[in-house]
């Protein structure tokens, strides 16, 4: 499957951007904005253009474990902290050991050509050994120093509008820390390659306009388990967002497999529709955990915002370079053959075949996963259910017979 993996990764950060604007209070954009600034540095440090592509997906996604410590805290504590930010700001805080360990052990699952190995593992080591794991600039990478900083100033400063006196501040503030915070080395780079001109850049939303002039798209032909790997890892971004969905992704993908399996879908059509099922709900991460946990019934208001996110799916997976048939089958998951599904009120005629068997997969293995507030129904009953729904023209009927037949014999 051919894909450009930083072009992918970008448009996939929007998601993660809006977990840490509503968590964090931070601007929406903060992974852009770092990845942004660190290949700048990373330029002027020498870099080649394929590592620059791998140094800017490391830092796009280097609070990739946010929502899993999130998950860890529900489990723990069955509510996320009060203040998560002041964590975060807590260099001994178990969130900032954990989203880094575990964000390092999650990008392995990604396809990068270059050595991306302690980036994100020590993003938040101080160079004079005071950080979480005690570790100095000699003891970690250039590029993990060079995303430290870049994280650091856009957490404690206002770059969408920050003015030219603060930007002289900002430097000012850097060479104050230069050899304590910050490491000698990514300090100069700062001062050496970041002007004024670039956070002006920023600000006028032309960071993807950068990245299309300095890392070209380029395409790569992914395996069908390095496609898996891309998918299982931002699924379960997905999943722990919240408890009440802390499986439903990986099981929409494996079944939506299962499915295109005994259809006949070649091998390249699976990985796509694997994909497809992974992602199908990566819109969720712009809605919030009070609208995804509230147990009774939603008022319209918080409907609507809950249906946003197949439109968000729709837009952050339209941004991806040929993939174009994927975003259709994951954004139409709430279409009705007649009409009334959402976001788009599609009808059959609309939608394709992949499409209703999406929405198919999507119900089914909704009804039978246990969640906080349920348990899973049955085979059977869940079943039943499809097929009542089938009667009033919302989905397929020969699809709902052949779920039926293949996954009987798993119940």
């Amino acid at each position: 499957m051919k894909l450009d993996l930083t072009d992918m990764l970008y448009a996939l950060s929007f998601a993660l951007d809006n977990v840490e604007a509503g968590l964090l209070g931070l601007d929406t954009g903060h992974c852009r904005r770092v990845a942004y600034l660190s290949v700048i540095m990373g330029k002027a440090a020498g870099y080649a253009e394929e590592e620059l592509r791998d140094f800017a997906g490391c830092c796009m996604l280097h609070d990739n474990a946010l929502t899993e410590y999130i998950h860890e805290e529900l489990a723990e504590h069955k509510k996320i902290p009060a203040s998560l930010a002041e964590l975060l700001q807590n260099s001994e805080s178990k969130m900032h050991i954990h989203h880094s360990v575990i964000g390092e052990k999650n990008i392995r699952l990604l396809p990068f050509r270059t050595n991306v190995s302690n980036i994100i593992c020590y993003h938040h080591e101080n160079a004079d050994g005071s950080g979480i794991m005690k570790k100095t600039a000699f003891e970690t990478p250039l590029k993990s120093q060079i995303l430290h900083l870049a994280d650091m100033v856009d957490m404690t400063r206002q770059l969408t509008n920050m003015e030219e006196s603060e930007f002289e501040e900002l430097k000012k503030w850097l060479q104050t820390n230069s050899g304590t915070m910050f490491s000698q080395g990514s300090v100069e780079l700062f001062m050496n390659a970041v002007s004024f001109d670039d956070i002006v850049r920023l600000q006028n939303k032309g960071v993807y306009s950068y990245f299309e002039q300095e890392l070209k798209t380029t395409f790569y032909d992914y395996t069908s388990e390095e496609v898996h790997n891309i998918a299982d890892l931002f699924a379960r971004i997905v999943d722990y967002k919240s408890e009440f969905t802390q499986s439903h992704s990986m099981g929409v993908a494996k079944l939506a497999e299962k499915m295109a399996c005994y259809y006949g879908f070649d091998e390249e059509k699976t990985t796509r529709y694997y994909f497809a099922g992974a992602l199908h709900d990566i819109g969720k991460l712009v809605v919030s955990n009070d609208i995804l946990e509230k147990p009774g019934k939603l008022t319209a208001d918080e409907f609507t915002k809950m249906k946003n996110h197949a439109a968000a799916t729709y837009y952050v997976l339209s941004q991806i370079k040929g993939l174009s048939d994927v975003t259709e089958w994951a954004a139409n998951h709430h279409e009705k053959l007649n009409g009334k599904g959402y976001p788009r009120g599609l009808t059959a005629d609309d939608l394709s075949f992949e499409d209703q068997l999406m929405a198919c997969v999507d119900i089914y293995q909704a009804l039978t996963e246990k969640r906080p507030y349920k348990d899973g129904m049955s085979h059977e009953k869940t079943i039943s259910i499809m097929t009542d729904m089938a009667a009033k023209g919302e989905l397929n009927e020969k699809i709902v017979r052949d779920i039926d037949a293949v996954m009987a014999v798993h119940s």
